[in-house]
């Protein structure tokens, strides 16, 4: 079976897959799959976007880990709020970065956001 992923999922889901396998080392099947696919692509041309939207990732993650572990009950609600417009900065630039990366290879679906807090 073929899959098809427009290029602005399929390099931000290897990029999530990434940071999740330096951090876990339990998704390694997730991790061959989206490089298999991510391979048929000139990735020179997108390595420095691509390590960006990375970066973007790794923050995102250390800024959720404790929600996600069930811990958050030791945040202030002022921190939760704090992290929560945090990472709605880094999804503006990830947008912006999936974009970029989906020009650079010659896609032409984009993602916008239109009425939505990541809006840019």
């Amino acid at each position: 079976m073929s899959v098809k992923f427009p290029i602005i999922e399929l390099f931000d889901r290897l990029a999530i897959a990434q940071v999740k396998w330096e951090h876990t080392k339990s998704n390694h099947e997730e991790l061959e799959w989206y490089t298999v696919q991510a391979s048929n692509f000139n990735f020179d041309s997108i390595n420095d976007s691509f390590e960006e939207l990375k970066k973007i990732h790794h923050s995102i993650w250390d800024l959720e880990w404790q929600l996600k572990t069930g811990v958050e009950d030791q945040l202030s609600l002022e921190e939760i709020g704090r992290r929560a417009v945090v990472i709605r900065d880094y999804n503006n630039k990830r947008i912006a970065i999936k974009n970029l990366i989906a020009e650079k290879l010659g896609c032409v679906i984009k993602e916008i956001k239109r009425d939505h807090l990541s809006e840019n």
